[in-house]
């Protein structure tokens, strides 16, 4: 076989479906997020699509605690933290983090993917005949932990209560079940009704497994997520988390009981095998989440933004899915313009926004995925606003009626 031939072949046939993945190389200015360097593109740009939702990744309060902690403790942490990795900042971590969700506890990753994938991979493995019922649009790593834990899997309907219901009650009351989903679902922007789906697990008798990496920081009133606002994180077996997008800097962590902490931290490959992280990124994560508990004014100010540029497309009646969260995705239908609109956005506009095609969403619904951050004034709104009209006309695409005033 030629290897090498095949690889070509098949990042060819990639570049022709417009599915190619292109890296705009980035240098963020510190303290001036969203503005960025862009060192492969037309120099300088202005970020629209970053998970870095409320700008703390260029926080002082977060830069100075990681200043302070590298000149205090140095740079790696030394190895696993079975050996030599467990530091005093990620314990402290660790208490911030049970804290933020009313835990009795809480346990550290390397990043949200790790942290899905081997607490559902651990869980669903070593709970005898466990049955895991996954959400249609849960993330890669759900899906790859719980595939690894080979437990017998059922999907069910995105947020579909009756769905969810009838896989439940077509498995005996007494066989061990556990309901994996989202809260906010990053490319759509929708919710899962987390009470009921708690309503069906203590009626079912299952554990429930949520992902709020997408709301964590953004939600409630000291950031702990939709489960937070809505009041029902006590309800919950497991709250799964990210350092990396609001908290701005990066890792992954679960909180749930001591014991269940424990099972992970015990069991779980991705954990006893991997470095930890080093201690000036825990000391940065912490810093932020101590931050968010008691400041609103960021998620305040980024609801604002997110309703204007939403009121700006409707108004100019550019496609975009209604939902009750901060993420905004603008639909183009098309693999091969939407890139074309990134890359004129970028060259033309000094505008990044990364295309979403398939497979992150099903071809027919490529799409700008656009997040308003309290950063962003409104100079950098008229900005976007102009620059999307002008290349929806010219690539002649569908809009929207514009409503009468």
């Amino acid at each position: 076989m030629d290897y090498q031939h095949f690889f070509r072949s098949e990042l060819d046939a990639l570049r022709e479906a417009g599915d190619y993945r292109e890296f705009a190389e980035l240098e963020r200015h510190c303290g001036d997020f969203p503005n960025a360097n862009c060192h492969n593109g037309p120099g300088e740009v202005t970020i629209w699509c970053s998970n870095d939702y409320l700008g703390m990744g260029q926080h002082p309060a977060v830069l100075d605690a990681m200043h302070s902690a590298l000149d205090r403790a140095g740079a790696g942490a030394g190895g696993t933290r079975n050996i030599s990795g467990t530091t005093h900042d990620h314990v402290l971590l660790e208490a911030e983090l049970a804290d933020l969700h009313g835990k009795e506890a809480a346990l550290l990753f390397t990043s949200g993917y790790v942290s899905n994938w081997a607490a559902l991979g651990t869980l669903a493995s070593r709970i005898p005949g466990c049955v895991v019922l996954s959400d249609a649009l849960n993330h890669a790593s759900m899906i790859e932990g719980i595939r690894h834990s080979r437990a017998q899997k059922l999907i069910w309907k995105h947020n579909d209560l009756e769905d969810l219901e009838a896989k439940l009650a077509a498995l005996p009351l007494e066989q061990p079940k556990l309901i994996a989903f989202e809260s906010v679902y990053s490319m759509d922007g929708d919710i899962a009704p987390i009470a009921a789906i708690c309503d069906l697990a203590d009626r079912y008798n299952a554990m429930t497994y949520l992902d709020e990496v997408h709301a964590v920081g953004l939600y409630g009133p000291r950031g702990g997520g939709i489960a937070e606002r809505e009041g029902v994180m006590d309800r919950l077996t497991v709250i799964e988390g990210t350092l990396g997008k609001a908290f701005g800097v990066v890792g992954g962590y679960i909180a749930a009981s001591a014991e269940l902490c424990d099972f992970v931290r015990s069991f779980a490959s991705g954990f006893i095998f991997t470095t930890a992280l080093p201690p000036a990124v825990a000391a940065g994560a912490a810093a932020s989440i101590r931050y968010l508990k008691g400041s609103s004014a960021e998620r305040a100010i980024q609801k604002e933004r997110v309703a204007e540029v939403r009121a700006r497309l409707d108004a100019i009646g550019l496609p975009h899915i209604d939902n009750p969260s901060h993420i905004i995705p603008v639909m183009v239908g098309d693999p091969v313009k939407c890139k074309y609109i990134s890359d004129m956005l970028l060259n033309e506009h000094g505008i990044y926004i990364q295309p979403i095609n398939y497979p992150t969403v099903p071809k027919g619904t490529e799409r700008l995925r656009i997040t308003p951050s309290p950063v962003h004034t409104e100079a950098d709104i008229d900005r976007l606003l102009t620059a999307l009209e002008a290349l929806w006309t010219q690539c002649q695409l569908a809009r929207r009626p514009i409503a009468a005033e």
